[in-house]
């Protein structure tokens, strides 16, 4: 008789296109490459919270963190197995104040790292002491209520819903797919998770109606292809019947977990930002002085914006343009939240951040003007102040599955009251609750066009570009990229740096960022850089934390070459890799000095 253990676990396998498979193996290569997928499965076994040391210092929160998490009963256990990704040798790498990577208990498998140490505890990397490290758990062994003869209730949810789990979210109602036939409110049910398949016409998507009935047989759909793919134990808040039925609420109260990480989630706002560590080094690498003029090109949702804005103490001029109102409107909300004066928002593509001649400018109104009927106060008021913050990836996804309008009556209940939610209103409900409000919806007032600035005008740029994110974690499926389109991803990063360089004053700094693996986005544009513009050279970045970058470069199957870095550069470029030891999300970071432009 089959062993189910191995079935109601959690040992995922990432699903690649094959072409990229192969590229990514040239790369790094095959036993690296199979490291880092496996990590890319996992989310760190971490949380870092960067504070805002204009209000709070670093013991204060730490003090009030451990407070929060006994009072709530989450401490973890401090000798719990946290699901780190780090290489097989990782003996005493120090890492933070009275964290320490300790020795691999099988080091067949990295994955058994630990972080044996207090729960909460200040960053000992220097220079990063006002950054907090919280310790989560796992992988957890979860002890599902199953027989050979009796397989337990279960509820399968999508893949974006899973991976929110994984991070600390619940299981809320539009994320389940099917469940198990009579499951009703306050059964304990296992939670599995559906992957997107490859498809008959060659894409790929999950191949299911939603609202299936489970039968736990090897008849049911994803019976196969969900083994080993479960990801907690929880409690029904509904029955089956309602989680097919209502548009939004908790379909399932997570209580045991793989993965066990806190969650921040309304706490110390104002005190407390949730942030990956890499994205703050990225901040730190700009290196931003008391009174320049900064340029944050594609800023929502803020993370870095207000982090360079603290480390410049609030003292100088920041601009944080995106091309999205609503994500405007939370760079806004999150400044005014902590208290950060020193940021003006604009909406403005990138791609057009630089102005045409003969037009006003925003900085000094000589010649790039605003857009019209767009003015708006750049401290909003206090209804913005309470509004909830949407969550992004700077902050982990904890949040992604959660719906915003838990107060609101369900149709149940519009029935009794004589009115009635028709399917078409439930959907642009629903995404409303998954896209934020619309324009006519947003809170506060309008957000301020920009037509662009104009050249040379900032002393610092960041561009953290828009990319393929396959750096984040945890990640369920990467099926989606295409050869194709992580060649368009990079040219549409060439074209934002283009932009970039000609905002950066001679003798200023670019600081060019990702969030993904992938070299053509990350050396290749380095390389893309530094021979078009004569006047660029890479610059050392302190804190130095992440490896280096590649050297060398790809060819294709069809002839295009793509070319990385040279002998020498790789270690003024940092490359933070989610299977080292510093168990981060996958992130890239080069820093260019801008030298005299008339050397062109």
């Amino acid at each position: 008789m089959a062993d189910l253990s191995n079935r109601y676990s959690y040992n995922p396998t990432l699903q690649w296109n094959p072409q990229v498979y192969d590229y990514f193996v040239k790369a790094y290569g095959s036993d690296h490459f199979s490291r880092i997928s496996k990590a890319l499965t996992r989310p760190s076994c971490y949380s870092c919270v960067r504070v805002n040391t204009l209000r709070s210092a670093s013991d204060d929160v730490i003090e009030k963190l451990q407070s929060v998490m006994n009072k709530s009963g989450s401490d973890n256990d401090l000798d719990s197995k946290c699901g780190s990704s780090g290489a097989s040798d990782i003996q005493d790498l120090e890492f933070s104040g009275n964290i320490t990577l300790g020795q691999t208990e099988d080091k067949a498998d990295p994955l058994k790292t630990c972080l044996q140490a207090a729960s909460v505890s200040k960053c000992q990397i220097p220079g990063l002491d006002y950054v907090v490290l919280v310790q989560g758990s796992g992988p957890h062994n979860i002890s599902y209520d199953y027989t050979h003869d009796r397989p337990p209730k279960e509820v399968l949810v999508s893949r974006k819903c899973a991976e929110a789990v994984l991070r600390g979210a619940q299981v809320y109602v539009p994320g389940v797919m099917a469940c198990s036939a009579h499951v009703e409110t306050g059964d304990t049910v296992a939670v599995s998770v559906a992957v997107e398949q490859p498809g008959v016409s060659g894409g790929w998507g999950i191949g299911m109606t939603r609202g299936t009935v489970l039968q736990g047989s090897q008849a049911d759909p994803y019976y196969f292809e969900r083994s080993g793919l479960y990801i907690g134990q929880g409690t029904t808040m509904m029955s089956r019947a309602g989680m097919f039925r209502v548009s939004k609420g908790v379909a399932v109260d997570i209580k045991d977990r793989v993965y066990e990480l806190p969650s921040f989630h309304n706490l110390l706002e104002g005190e407390i930002f949730l942030q990956n560590l890499p994205s703050i080094i990225a901040a730190h690498a700009l290196d931003p002085q008391k009174g320049e003029r900064i340029l944050d090109m594609c800023a929502a949702p803020g993370g870095k914006t207000t982090a360079i804005a603290i480390l410049m103490k609030d003292d100088g001029e920041i601009i944080a343009a995106d091309r999205s109102h609503n994500k405007v409107m939370d760079i806004q909300k999150l400044a005014a939240e902590m208290g950060l004066r020193c940021i003006k928002t604009y909406k403005l593509d990138a791609l057009k951040a630089v102005c045409r001649r003969n037009e006003p400018d925003n900085l000094t109104g000589s010649y790039c003007g605003n857009a019209d009927n767009d003015v708006t106060d750049q401290v909003p008021d206090s209804s913005i102040l309470n509004a909830e913050r949407m969550p992004s990836s700077d902050i982990n996804w904890l949040n992604v599955n959660k719906t915003v309008e838990e107060n609101a009556v369900d149709n149940n209940e519009k029935e009794k009251k004589g009115t009635y939610a028709s399917k078409a209103e439930i959907r642009k409900s629903m995404r409303r609750e998954r896209n934020g409000p619309g324009r006519n919806q947003s809170l506060g007032g309008r957000v301020e066009k920009s037509k662009g600035f104009p050249p040379n005008s900032f002393d610092r740029v960041l561009l953290d570009a828009p990319c393929s994110a396959l750096g984040l974690r945890p990640r369920l499926f990467a099926g989606e990229e295409t050869i194709e389109s992580l060649r368009a991803h990079a040219k549409y990063q060439r074209r934002m740096f283009d932009q970039a360089v000609q905002l950066a004053r001679p003798g200023g700094v670019i600081v060019y960022s990702t969030c993904t693996i992938n070299p053509g986005e990350n050396e290749a544009l380095v390389r893309y850089a530094l021979d078009t513009y004569n006047y660029l050279s890479l610059a050392p970045q302190n804190p130095r934390v992440g490896g280096p970058g590649l050297v060398g470069r790809c060819e294709f199957p069809d002839g295009y070459v793509e070319e990385w870095l040279r002998p020498g550069e790789e270690e003024l470029v940092q490359r933070f890799d989610p299977s080292s030891p510093l168990d981060t999300i996958g992130f890239f970071i080069a820093k260019f000095a801008v030298g005299s432009k008339d050397t062109m």
